[in-house]
């Protein structure tokens, strides 16, 4: 049984929006003020800002600083509504999607809800690694990692110690080139002084890559560049290497060697979500949904998917599909928003590619922009730059370079602090 869900009733066409990330968010708010009714719906009353994941982790920013609250932004919009539930299925026929508050009739459907983390089958790798695909999971590494060295602090056994203090990264893209980056340079500047009684020579880290070389989605260049700069902070790098199973304990390598660890972290890659009444013929590589140009789902005039979990068929410029990064969901939501104002003439989909940006260390990143490639400190500059003008919010773009200013001249970070969740005391 459909629930009105207490939205005004009117005669405006709805569009109901899967996911309030960047591509959702960005579509909206160019449908207010449309003739369009606009529903958000989303398990998070909150907006991620997920490139800056890792900064959480490492303890560099508050996760507040990353969060921003969607109904805020919906505040001067009449004709903008944001719901927190949980999409469970679609009635294509019916044109009714059904979430865990109840149904809901919509005129266009946009799937804008992201990927989950892949772990390639592995049901140990998915029990015990660590994700990083949403706050609450940076939160929660950043406990593991801070709670590993006061475990170790307590304990006079050596061979737990390198367990402890060893961390592995799975993942040689930007976020695990990042991560490895920050959590080096806590070691060598952050952890001695609040852990005097530690011997963090012996701390390893460690950074596994299935591929030849690292950050596959920019050039050869970049790669190599990330590479120099990851020995040079003391990351060891193992390329050309699967992480086969882990136990919690154990990692077992794909050539047939293992070591041990506490604190696996997994950033090797991401599979599309499976929406129940969506025909599964419609699932291409790495789950994602086919669509045409204009990002409609194949066979569907009024149900379209933009950002991470579509492929466009159509684009010979990216036969293996569009790069998954935050651009092409802004580009897709900002023409699909243009294409339902302006009912008449529909505008194909063309990705333009803005550039790439990856930062290792302190004045240590890398940069591929059109025309040019370079690293360096212009390079980190430059990413600092872009990273903090995509944040949401005034307020938190503030606290953000207050924080950035304060660890680059102190190299000192003042977040580190366990965050559990709340239990009774008996």
């Amino acid at each position: 049984m459909e629930n009105n869900f207490n939205l005004p009733r009117n005669n405006k066409k709805r569009v109901v929006i899967i996911g309030a990330g960047f591509g959702g968010l960005k579509l909206a708010r160019k449908l207010s003020a449309s003739a369009y009714q606009v529903v958000v719906i989303d398990k998070q009353n909150f907006h991620q800002f997920q490139p800056l994941f890792y900064q959480v982790a490492a303890s560099g920013i508050e996760p507040s600083s990353i969060s921003f609250p969607v109904r805020k932004i919906f505040q001067l919009h009449n004709n903008l509504h944001f719901r927190t539930t949980t999409l469970t299925s679609v009635d294509t026929s019916k044109q009714m999607i059904k979430t865990e508050a109840g149904e809901m009739h919509y005129d266009y459907l946009v799937l804008a809800n992201g990927v989950n983390t892949n772990y390639f089958g592995s049901a140990n790798l998915e029990k015990y690694s660590l994700p990083m695909k949403s706050t609450a999971e940076a939160i929660n590494l950043r406990n593991r990692i801070l709670s590993s060295f006061e475990k170790a602090n307590l304990t006079e056994d050596e061979a737990e110690h390198a367990k402890l203090m060893s961390i592995v990264i799975v993942g040689g893209g930007p976020t695990g080139v990042e991560l490895a980056g920050s959590i080096a340079e806590m070691r060598r500047f952050v952890l001695p002084k609040d852990y005097p009684e530690l011997d963090f020579s012996k701390m390893k880290i460690r950074l596994y890559e299935a591929a030849p070389r690292l950050l596959n989605g920019m050039s050869d260049n970049a790669g190599s560049k990330a590479l120099k700069f990851l020995t040079k902070l003391g990351v060891e790098v193992h390329l050309d290497t699967r992480i086969e199973d882990y136990d919690g304990d154990k990692v077992t390598l794909s050539n047939g060697s293992a070591l041990y660890a506490k604190n696996l972290i997994w950033t090797a890659g991401v599979s599309g979500r499976q929406t129940d009444g969506i025909n599964e013929g419609l699932y291409t590589r790495g789950k994602r949904l086919s669509v045409d140009k204009y990002n409609r789902l194949k066979g569907h005039e009024n149900i379209f998917v933009i950002g991470d979990a579509c492929f466009v068929e159509e684009d010979e410029q990216y036969p293996n599909g569009h790069p998954q990064v935050a651009q092409v969901a802004i580009q897709q939501a900002k023409n699909l928003a243009r294409n339902l104002k302006m009912s008449r003439t529909w505008k194909p989909f063309r990705y333009t590619d803005k550039g790439s940006l990856a930062t290792i260390g302190r004045n240590m990143a890398v940069a591929d922009l059109p025309g040019f490639r370079f690293s360096g400190v212009f390079a980190w500059f430059l990413w600092l730059f872009v990273h903090l003008m995509a944040i949401v919010g005034v307020k938190n773009r503030f606290f953000i370079f207050v924080n950035w200013a304060q660890s680059y001249f102190s190299r000192d970070q003042s977040l580190r602090i366990l965050i559990s969740p709340y239990k009774r005391d008996k």
